[in-house]
């Protein structure tokens, strides 16, 4: 078989791979940790601090491709309570509680380490969110030695664990309303809302009236990427037949038709733009700040023990089953990688602080508490398959 064919099917294996969107995200990662600490740290920061029109071009990633990711998040949310896992009521207990457990947790623990006067309480959000790419990547590069159903559990924890993100980031991090632009971005809705009563299944329209629903929204005071996700909401599930979870519907087309761009192009860019910290003089002192350990803390603690103690309880008093074929060390291990917060916990962060010595605290905190966790659940999951 000649080279060419050789690597482009390896090309292709790599990118059809579920691990392979975690393992990219963790480069990009890297490779801005590199770049903000070698010689073009000032060139990195200064081309993200660059201005295209009327925006910088880390708020065109942050508020622009994210809103896309939102977008796919939102089709992902409704596709799932619809007609996926998450469709049935009794499916949704255990990743429900799970999550909710696992977004207490880690909110508590920071706000105790953030209660002096050198605290910032405001920022209690930033270690409740889960990055499923980076999470659900690790899990696939353990392979066969976990169950298909505790990948199935973490899914659906994740998926849940964003809903409340996306609630969140409406509820406590937009700004000022200007309710001018709030009734406009109301009549897109309302727009796109007309379009899916009339059944209408081309994608075209949806899309064009999502360009104003993001501009409206960002001028509004609520924050651009919840745009993404009503109009996600929007977008119809079933074709005009009436047949659900057909592959031929509007949400399943968008879904399948964002779902590499966001993986390989979208997430991969925010990481390498928002995941540079300087390293230089980083000690004990840096990494005890408030900020920075309270995150760490709350990713690797709280999560642990939000997403586990949710799930025994809920598994002990015969509210739901242990996911098939798996331990409770095993899904101990879940928990643990469930502390990765790598994408949400930084986005939350920029959200959360004005301050650029607080966005280093959150990037040290966010990178040091998604590691940790990372390398420790990778370390029981494989413990665990060796005395199943």
């Amino acid at each position: 078989m000649p080279k060419t064919r050789i690597y482009a099917s390896a090309l292709r294996e790599f990118l059809s791979g579920q691990a392979s969107a975690g393992l990219l995200l963790i480069g990009a990662a890297l490779l801005a940790l590199v770049l903000a600490n070698g010689p073009f740290g000032r060139a990195y920061s200064e081309t993200l601090s660059s201005y295209l029109g009327p925006l910088s071009l880390l708020h065109w990633i942050n508020d622009g491709l994210m809103a896309v990711f939102f977008l796919l998040v939102g089709l992902e949310i409704k596709r799932e309570f619809l007609d996926g896992q998450l469709s049935n009521p009794r499916r949704r207990i255990l990743p429900g509680l799970a999550a909710a457990g696992g977004m207490a947790a880690p909110a508590i623990i920071y706000l105790l380490l953030n209660t002096g006067e050198r605290g910032a309480p405001h920022g209690w959000a930033v270690p409740t969110a889960t990055d499923i790419a980076f999470a659900l990547g690790v899990l696939a590069l353990l392979g066969p030695r976990v169950p298909v159903s505790l990948r199935i559990f973490l899914t659906a924890l994740a998926i849940i664990d964003d809903l409340g993100a996306v609630v969140i980031i409406a509820l406590f991090y937009s700004g000022e309303l200007a309710l001018g632009w709030v009734a406009a971005a109301l009549a897109v809705v309302a727009m796109i809302y007309a379009l899916n009563w009339l059944g209408v299944t081309r994608l075209a329209p949806y899309l064009l009236l999502g360009v104003p629903l993001w501009a409206f929204t960002l001028l509004s005071g609520i924050h651009a990427t919840i745009a993404g996700v009503l109009l996600a909401l929007l977008i119809p599930l079933r074709t005009s037949k009436g047949t659900p979870d057909d592959p031929n519907s509007p949400l399943h087309r968008l879904e399948h038709r964002l779902q590499f761009w966001v993986a390989y192009l979208i997430v991969p860019t925010f990481g390498l733009a928002n995941a540079g910290v300087s390293l230089a003089g980083v000690g004990w002192s840096e990494l005890s700040a408030p900020v920075a350990l309270g995150t760490a803390a709350g990713l690797f603690f709280g999560k642990q023990l939000g997403v586990f103690t949710a799930t025994w309880l809920a598994i002990r008093f015969r509210l739901a089953d242990v996911p098939e074929d798996a331990t409770m060390v095993q899904v101990y291990g879940v928990a643990l990688l469930c502390g990765i917060g790598f994408t949400m916990s930084l986005f939350i962060g920029l959200l959360a602080f004005d301050n650029p010595l607080d966005h280093a605290s959150v990037k040290l905190g966010v990178l040091t508490g998604s590691l940790v966790s990372a390398v420790c659940g990778v370390a029981v999951l494989l413990w665990a398959h060796r005395r199943v």
